[in-house]
């Protein structure tokens, strides 16, 4: 079956404010320069679509290093400066920090250290984006859009944690030519995922099915990932995650044809802190290799 095909303008607008109105509130934090370890770095806005207020992010170039090619005139060596070989975006889970989340756990320091650019950013209602408008996904194509432009010619990634990842395999079923995705601790229904962790809020998911038929099937990973618009794709989570059990993780990997690690006694965002060189080195090695197909 094809992707779902999203919900009217109306219809999208009224669903999705019930569906925010139901998810775990946060509060809106300052997000703050990111540690001096990470420079340099550049705060950019992105823009959204349809005249929506901007999305904010922070730019980080990557570290490049100087090839040595041969000995000057007077003994000494020059060097070639290796160019960046790609971009990736990275899009947070849901949490208060936004996109200063990916400030620790090293996933920057070791993308710019593979020669990739990287780009983060906060979702609408969080740091400094503006207000949410319909369905996040739009803001991952918006941010994927922003990423062209911030590295024009180059592969593109896309690497979301959580609800990040979540977002972003709505908006990746509907485009095409990105390189790599990686995804960690991705629900296939984030309805799904709150009927777990918190459970009181059954009935409000419940009325929210019954209300919303076509946004229920539109937000179902399941139906998208066979779509994804990617070369390559991987999925890591965690084996205690008691709101994305292991085998929702190899589902939506068999259905998009892409690789899963299941890291042992982890729970939700914990893989990253019990297994960081198995997150790193399966995000490093699924863009490597769609680079190169």
């Amino acid at each position: 079956m094809p992707p779902p095909e999203r919900p009217s303008g109306l219809y999208e607008q009224v669903s999705s404010r019930w569906f925010r109105t139901f998810a775990p509130r946060l509060p809106r934090v300052d997000q703050g320069d990111p540690p001096a370890a990470l420079r340099p770095f550049e705060t950019v806005r992105i823009a959204r679509s349809a005249g929506r207020e901007h999305l904010a992010g922070t730019w980080f170039p990557a570290r490049t290093t100087h090839l040595l090619e041969s000995a000057d005139h007077d003994g000494g060596e020059t060097g070639l400066e290796r160019a960046a070989r790609g971009a990736v975006l990275l899009l947070p889970p849901w949490l208060q920090w936004g996109r200063s989340y990916f400030h620790r756990r090293g996933r920057l320091e070791a993308l710019r250290r593979a020669g990739y650019h990287a780009l983060t950013i906060d979702f609408p209602g969080r740091g400094g984006s503006g207000p949410p408008s319909g369905f996040f996904d739009r803001d991952a194509a918006d941010a994927l859009a922003g990423l062209a432009l911030l590295a024009p010619g180059l592969p593109q990634h896309v690497w979301g944690v959580s609800a990040g990842g979540y977002w972003a395999h709505i908006a990746l079923s509907r485009l095409h030519g990105l390189a790599g995705a990686m995804f960690e601790d991705v629900a296939p229904h984030l309805l799904e995922w709150a009927d777990r962790v918190a459970p009181s809020s059954r009935l409000a998911h419940a009325a929210f099915r019954r209300l919303f038929p076509a946004a229920d099937a539109f937000l179902d990973l399941r139906r998208h990932a066979p779509w994804l618009g990617v070369v390559r794709a991987a999925y890591v989570s965690g084996e205690r995650d008691e709101g994305v059990p292991s085998g929702d993780t190899n589902e939506l990997a068999s259905l998009a044809g892409a690789a899963a690690r299941i890291v042992p006694d982890a729970g939700h965002l914990d893989a990253i802190k019990r297994a960081p060189e198995t997150v790193i080195s399966t995000a490093l090695e699924t863009f490597a290799a769609a680079e190169e197909a």
